[in-house]
């Protein structure tokens, strides 16, 4: 294969493909899968831990772990985005037992914390009232949630990653979705959405 690096190489080779430029010894197709892969990845490992300086070690560790497998790694099979999810989910609910033995629904809460200027003070409110929600909502429903409509990934995406069927994910997000809307609804006003 050879390795057309230009800007267009970034938005048509596909994950695979990045992959296996990498495994075949090019380190500019790893640098791009990175790129693509971490900033999404990222997001969902710190939605899961609420912990963005954990979730940077979980995606350090998945991406690690991508690396190892590139040699075996047989397209056509799972997508690399997906097999990737999984893995930081696993890694995402390891750390989680860690931090309170085997209890998911109860794993610590850390807020963002960083001072906010005046005009970000209502997305922050936002941002900390859709976390804490999150956080409170069951693990897989979390889960889903975060995956579906926060990362973006489709039903059967999410199943894959879950480890569950497709009408359970959509099961789990509906429920998800009811839950977060609840929680939220006496909100609504205090939140700037009326």
């Amino acid at each position: 294969m050879t390795w057309p690096f230009t800007r267009r190489a970034r938005e048509t080779w596909t994950d695979a493909e990045l992959l296996a430029a990498f495994a075949a010894g090019d380190a500019r197709a790893a640098s791009l899968l990175t790129e693509r892969l971490a900033p999404p990845l990222l997001r969902f490992a710190t939605r899961l831990l609420s912990d963005p300086v954990e979730a940077e070690d979980v995606v350090q560790d998945a991406m690690i772990k991508l690396w190892h497998i590139a040699p075996d790694w047989q397209d056509g099979g799972a997508k690399v985005s997906t097999w990737l999810y999984q893995v930081a989910r696993n890694l995402c609910i390891d750390r989680l037992r860690k931090r309170r033995g085997t209890d998911l629904e109860d794993a610590d809460q850390v807020l963002d914390e960083r001072p906010s200027v005046q005009e970000h003070l209502i997305e922050k409110d936002r941002y900390d009232a859709l976390q804490m929600a999150l956080n409170d909502l069951p693990a897989r429903q979390r889960q889903a949630v975060i995956l579906r409509h926060i990362e973006g990934l489709s039903n059967p995406e999410i199943a894959i990653i879950l480890e569950i069927g497709v009408e359970a994910v959509e099961s789990l997000t509906a429920r998800g979705k009811r839950n977060l809307a609840s929680a939220l609804a006496s909100r609504k006003g205090e939140l700037g959405y009326e």
